[in-house]
């Protein structure tokens, strides 16, 4: 009997102590800062979501590879560097730059590029951003493509 109530004695401020832990803080917010590009979070998919202000902001002192992974082709953003089918991204990835370097996808309306996007990501790729809406609202928002 003095066993187990010098057991359940020496039980009880154990117990007291690691019900008054702090539950762990969550992870923080993971955000990528590019000169140029501005900061923003990733989201699920592990790729940034671009408004057309934001890229048009940016366009200025681009310092990114801008990718056109539309298919078919038709037209370009101004500047773009790259036009990769968006369901061949991955096996074309000797065209792109390093993974760590910023690369912005975009198609005409943001379904290709989403994809584009989600496959970069799952293959080590860090700096991606995606541009929201595509090219449509880029000449929604009023800009002009390069070929019309």
């Amino acid at each position: 009997m003095k066993v187990r109530v010098l057991f359940l004695t020496s039980l009880l401020p154990l117990l007291l102590l690691t019900a008054c832990e702090k539950a762990p803080a969550p992870p923080p917010v993971v955000t990528v800062t590019t000169p140029g590009l501005p900061t923003l979070p990733r989201n699920a998919a592990g790729f940034i979501d671009l408004s057309v202000e934001q890229l048009a902001q940016s366009m200025a002192s681009k310092n990114f590879t801008l990718v056109n992974v539309h298919v078919p082709d038709e037209g370009n953003l101004p500047n773009t560097d790259l036009s990769i089918p968006y369901d061949r991204i991955t096996e074309n990835l000797d065209k792109l730059p390093g993974k760590d370097t910023p690369i912005v996808l975009y198609c005409r309306s943001g379904g290709m590029s989403t994809q584009a996007a989600a496959a970069l990501a799952a293959a080590g790729y860090t700096r991606l951003y995606e541009l929201d809406g595509g090219f449509n609202a880029w000449k929604d928002a009023g800009h002009r493509l390069a070929n019309p």
